[in-house]
C-alpha cells in the first residue's frame, strides 16, 4: 500500500506534466469514445423494439434523471482543481471528493433495491434505476480524474471502455430478447456499478473515504472543498435541469409522447459537449495553475468578451427562431429533420462557447464562483419560463428553442456580474 507522501509526490509530478502528451489524450478519447458510442447505441436502438409509448418513458426517465449524473460529479471539478495548487493534502482532498461523489450512489441504490425488489416492471422503478445509473457514472468520472491526475491516465481508458462494453452487451441482448426498459436499465446499472468499483480499488487506500489512513482532512479543508463542490455543482447541475424541464413540460401538457423525439434529436449536440466536457478536464489542472493569480485577470477578461459575443446572438436567435416556427408548426414541419438539426445546432453553439467561458472563469479563483453558478440559475429560470409558454404550444420544437433562448439570459448575468466584480 503506498504511503500518504508517495500517493502526494505522484499527484505533484502528474500536474506538474501540464497537459497529458497528445498520445494519451487518444488513449482517453479511445475509452471515452467507446463509451459514448455504447450509450449512443443504448438510447436510440431499443426504439426498434419497444412501442413508442414504452420508449418515450424510457427517454424521459433518462432524460428527466440526466442532472444525477453531474450531482456526482460535480466534486471531480472541484478536486482537479484543487489538486493542482496543493500538494501534501491530496489524499486528503480525495477522500473528501470520494465520500461526496458516493453518497448520491449509494442513497439512490438503497431505495432502489427493495423497490426492483417488489415491483421491478414499476414506473418507480424505471425512474431509479435511470437515476442510479446516471449517478453511478458521474461517480466513475470522479474516480477516473482521480486516476488521470495521479499520472495513471490508462485506468481511465480502461474504466470507460469496459463500461461502454457493458452497456452494448446489454443492448444486444434486450434486442434479442425484447427485455423491457426497466430490466435494460437495471442490467445495464449492474454493470456499471461494477466497474465503478474496480476503478475505486485501483485508488490507493489512503485516497479512499473510511479506508484512508492519513490524517483527517479537518473543517479547514472541508469547507472551502465542500463550497467549491456545491457552487461548481450548481452551475452544471441547472444546465442539466434546462434540459429536465422541457422534459416535464412535456410530460406534463400531454406531449409526453414526444419525449423520444427530443432524446434523439438532441443525442449528437449531448455527444458533443461531452466530448468537450471531457477534453477541458483533462486539460484542468494545467488550466488551473495557468489562471491562478495574475493569469486571472486576462482569463476573466476572456471569458467576458465570449458572452458579449452569446448576449449579442441572443437576440438574433430570438428572432429567428420566432420565424422558424411561425413557418414550420401551420405546416406541420416542425419536427423535419431539418428543423431539429438547425435548431439543435444553434443550441450547440451558444452552449458550447458559454460552457468555455465558464470553465476560464472557474479556473481564476475562488471569489468568483457564484457568477458561474448565478448565471446558470437565471438560465435555468429563463429556460423553465419559456418551456411553460412555449412546449405546450409548439411541442418539442418548441422546447429546443427554449433551449437556444435560456443560453443567451446566463451569458448576459454572468458577464453583468463579471463586470461588476472587475470595476470593484
Amino acid at each position: 500500500m503506498p504511503c500518504p507522501g508517495a500517493a502526494g509526490g505522484r499527484l505533484v509530478s502528474a500536474v506538474d506534466a501540464v497537459v497529458p502528451r497528445p498520445v494519451a489524450v487518444l488513449r482517453l478519447l479511445a475509452g471515452r469514445g467507446a463509451f459514448r458510442a455504447g450509450t449512443q447505441v443504448a438510447a436510440a436502438a431499443p426504439a426498434t423494439v419497444w412501442d413508442g409509448s414504452t420508449f418515450g418513458h424510457f427517454a424521459a426517465a433518462l432524460g428527466l434523471c440526466g442532472w444525477l449524473l453531474l450531482v456526482a460529479d460535480a466534486p471531480e471539478k472541484a478536486a482537479l482543481k484543487t489538486l493542482a495548487r496543493v500538494s501534501r493534502i491530496g489524499p486528503a482532498v480525495s477522500r473528501l471528493a470520494m465520500a461526496m461523489a458516493a453518497a448520491p450512489v449509494a442513497v439512490l441504490l438503497a431505495v432502489l433495491v427493495p423497490v426492483a425488489v417488489t415491483a421491478p416492471l414499476s414506473v418507480a422503478t424505471l425512474y431509479l434505476a435511470a437515476g442510479a445509473w446516471s449517478a453511478c457514472t458521474g461517480l466513475l468520472m470522479a474516480v477516473s480524474g482521480l486516476h488521470r491526475v495521479r499520472g495513471r491516465p490508462v485506468l481511465d481508458t480502461m474504466a470507460f471502455g469496459a463500461s461502454g462494453g457493458v452497456v452494448l452487451a446489454v443492448t444486444a441482448a434486450t434486442l434479442w430478447i425484447g427485455w423491457p426498459p426497466q430490466t435494460h436499465l437495471l442490467l445495464v446499472l449492474a454493470g456499471t456499478v461494477a466497474v465503478t468499483c474496480a476503478a475505486l480499488a485501483a485508488l490507493p487506500r489512503d485516497w479512499l473515504p473510511l479506508l484512508g489512513t492519513g490524517a483527517a482532512p479537518g473543517r479547514r479543508l472541508l469547507r472551502p472543498l465542500a463550497r467549491a463542490t456545491w457552487l461548481l455543482g450548481v452551475a452544471d447541475l441547472c444546465d442539466a435541469l434546462c434540459f429536465a424541464a422541457v422534459y416535464l413540460v412535456l410530460g406534463v401538457s400531454g406531449r409526453s409522447g414526444q419525449s423520444g423525439v427530443l432524446y434523439l434529436a438532441l443525442l449528437p449536440a449531448v455527444a458533443v459537449c461531452q466530448l468537450a466536457i471531457y477534453l477541458l478536464r483533462v486539460a484542468q489542472p494545467a488550466t488551473s495553475r495557468r489562471l491562478r493569480g495574475p493569469g486571472g485577470r486576462a482569463g476573466r477578461a476572456r471569458a467576458a468578451r465570449l458572452l458579449g459575443r452569446v448576449e449579442r446572438a441572443g437576440a438574433a436567435v430570438a428572432v429567428a427562431c420566432a420565424v422558424l416556427l411561425g413557418w414550420a408548426l401551420p405546416d406541420g414541419h416542425a419536427t423535419s429533420p431539418g428543423v431539429m438539426g438547425g435548431l439543435v445546432l444553434v443550441v450547440l453553439a451558444l452552449f458550447l462557447t458559454v460552457m468555455y467561458a465558464a470553465y476560464l472563469v472557474e479556473n481564476t479563483n475562488n471569489d468568483v464562483l457564484a457568477v458561474t453558478s448565478a448565471g446558470a440559475f437565471a438560465g435555468l429560470v429563463a429556460t423553465g419560463s419559456l418551456a411553460a409558454v412555449v412546449v405546450p404550444w409548439a411541442g418539442v420544437a418548441g422546447g429546443v428553442v427554449t433551449l437556444a433562448l435560456g443560453v443567451p439570459v446566463k451569458a448576459h448575468v454572468m458577464r453583468r456580474m463579471l463586470i461588476s466584480r472587475n470595476s470593484e
